[in-house]
């Protein structure tokens, strides 16, 4: 482990190069090749419901619950895990179980079948669970090795190289899709299926092997001489309290705290839902026409959120980061209009274009403001588990919320016009924090 000082280049390098490592899930594994998987194991068998918990349930809804369940896990246990690695002083120790819980997950996901469908979604289950409970300790890094005036260009550029990084090994994956026989896996539709699975395990691989490079220079975190006793689970959700009742005092803080919660709500359903959106309301033609337009859209959706990152970076410099987010709050809002009229690939190509730029954008942002308007502390994680925990209730609540709409209207268009709401209501909050950046 090397000892490097804060604010050092190579240090900044290794924090952002985690971007580069883990990004590969939420993109391969939440966003393009799984979603496509998933609906294909579900045609090729002849059904479109499963026996589970002694209820059929329909696959779409199945795989939503999972997540929703997921997400409130991780949002009950990261409070608990930060608080224990802030008295303990290894956040490192925190980050690694969970990026090998989660990398070997998606290693897991290759076996998913109906048959063990339990087990299947145990994997799903605990690599989504390992891959967002390892961000929250990787965030928290970022006021321990970055300088105020460092941390919007390297929450950017941390971005840029997830963006980076995980486009190329879905290029590699796609083309292993489409050509299978190129790769030796035979031909049709199974040779299809197992290059997919053969993705999955790409995936855990490269989460592993490209982590040891930020793990390497990451330091361990901060010393505490006290002794780990049981009442250590109480003291994590003390420090969560500590932090919530910090808030009374750090106006600027709290209102920002409640304007990231309102508009992060939309934008992370909006991430998770893009790719059943454009399978459902999109008219494709055939289904090779969607599998490629689809895996082609959050090609787009990447590649563009690398220069939207740097654009808003750049936009924050200027005009401060708050304005910033204002404007980009309203882009969504008009993203949120325009979706619910699109039909045809070409529109939902353009959309995909806008939603990149402003994904990048606002993630990037969101994290570094927060990280400008912490207090002079040592116990970063659990304020950045506080920040967390806001993000993954909030996903909790709008996906419930879209879910509800849909199943009421019987259509996604009505939920994804609704977001909207959140988005103008999150720029009316933000207008409302004293102005400090």
């Amino acid at each position: 482990m090397a000892n490097l000082p804060k604010g050092s280049k190579k240090l900044l390098n290794a924090w952002a190069f985690y971007d580069w490592a883990n990004s590969v899930y939420s993109l391969v594994i939440a966003s393009a090749v799984f979603p496509i998987y998933y609906k294909a194991l579900f045609e090729s068998t002849g059904i479109n419901s499963v026996e589970i918990f002694g209820t059929t349930i329909r696959s779409t809804p199945l795989i939503s619950y999972v997540m929703a369940f997921a997400f409130l896990i991780v949002s009950l246990l990261i409070p608990i895990l930060s608080g224990i690695a802030d008295y303990v002083g290894n956040k490192k120790s925190f980050m690694k179980f969970f990026v090998y819980l989660g990398a070997l997950s998606c290693i897991g996901l290759s076996f998913f079948s109906l048959e063990h469908i339990y087990i299947s979604l145990g994997f799903y289950f605990l690599a989504l669970l390992g891959f967002w409970s390892s961000w929250v300790f990787y965030n928290s890094y970022l006021p321990d090795v970055a300088y105020p005036e460092q941390q919007d260009a390297l929450s950017a550029k941390g971005f840029s190289l997830g963006y980076i990084g995980s486009v190329l090994l879905l290029l590699f994956n796609l083309a292993m899709i489409l050509f299978p026989e190129s790769f030796g896996l035979g031909e049709g539709g199974a040779a299809k299926m197992k290059a997919m699975q053969y993705s999955f395990i790409s995936v855990g691989v490269w989460w592993m092997l490209f982590s040891q490079y930020t793990f390497y220079y990451l330091p361990k975190g901060n010393k505490n001489d006290g002794k780990v006793t049981t009442q250590i689970v109480f003291d994590g959700f003390r420090e969560l309290r500590k932090v919530y009742r910090s808030l009374s005092d750090n106006i600027i803080l709290k209102r920002y705290l409640v304007a990231f919660f309102v508009y992060s709500m939309a934008v992370q359903t909006v991430m998770l839902v893009a790719t059943y959106f454009g399978e459902q309301e999109i008219n494709w033609g055939n289904d090779d026409n969607k599998t490629i337009g689809l895996i082609v859209s959050i090609l787009i959706i990447q590649l563009v959120a690398i220069l939207g990152a740097q654009l808003t970076s750049k936009a924050s410099e200027k005009y401060g980061n708050i304005y910033t987010l204002i404007v980009i709050n309203f882009i969504w809002a008009i993203i949120c209009v325009a979706a619910f009229f699109i039909t045809l690939p070409i529109h939902f190509y353009i959309t995909a274009g806008f939603v990149g730029m402003v994904m990048g954008g606002i993630q990037a942002l969101s994290r570094s403001t927060y990280s400008k308007f912490l207090p002079e502390t040592e116990d970063t994680a659990s304020y950045f588990s506080f920040y967390d925990v806001s993000e993954k209730i909030g996903i909790v609540i709008g996906m419930l919320i879209y879910g509800v709409i849909d199943h009421i209207t019987g259509s996604m268009r009505n939920s994804v016009l609704f977001l909207l709401v959140f988005f103008v209501i999150g720029a009316f909050l933000l207008f409302r924090i004293p102005r400090k950046s």
